[in-house]
């Protein structure tokens, strides 16, 4: 329980610091394995965590770990960058969005893809996700995944 307060408290105070600075920032090696090896423990329990590194106008920086599958998602406004940093997962991305529910901000969310395109990633790859590009992520229950993701508005979408 101490945990979990820690970590929405980091949640709510890390953005909020990286909002205000104008300067460039360095999340250090150390730290940011330090942060996914904690919330690769609350994942074990929840079958996801995850921890933004900063918020900024045009993109974030954050931290996502997965123990169990994601539903399907597309972001209306928003590319994502994926750099894997652990274990691997199965990338389904294109198709149609199954039980399809509109969210907030145009965010779309649904059970899973239809027709979409599976690839394997693994450790080291790169992956980049257009914005209006149905994704999802599929982890085997013997693996576990972790990943850096950049978030970056639109050209044009920016406040």
């Amino acid at each position: 329980m101490r945990l979990v307060s820690i970590l929405a408290i980091a949640a709510l105070v890390i953005p909020g610091h990286a909002m205000a600075q104008s300067k460039a920032e360095v999340f250090s090696g150390k730290d940011v394995t330090g942060q996914l090896e904690t919330l690769m423990q609350a994942a074990k329990t929840s079958g996801s965590s995850g921890a933004t590194l900063g918020d900024y106008k045009s993109h974030a920086i954050k931290l996502s770990v997965r123990t169990t599958s994601g539903g399907a998602e597309v972001h209306a406004h928003y590319d994502d960058i994926f750099v894997v940093t652990q274990g691997k997962a199965t990338l389904i991305t294109g198709g149609t969005v199954v039980s399809a529910k509109n969210g907030s901000d145009g965010e779309v969310a649904g059970s899973s893809i239809q027709d979409g395109t599976s690839q394997t990633i693994i450790k080291g790859d790169i992956v980049h996700i257009p914005a209006g590009t149905p994704h999802q992520l599929i982890i085997a229950p013997e693996d576990g995944y972790s990943a850096i993701v950049v978030k970056v508005k639109e050209a044009g979408k920016l406040p």
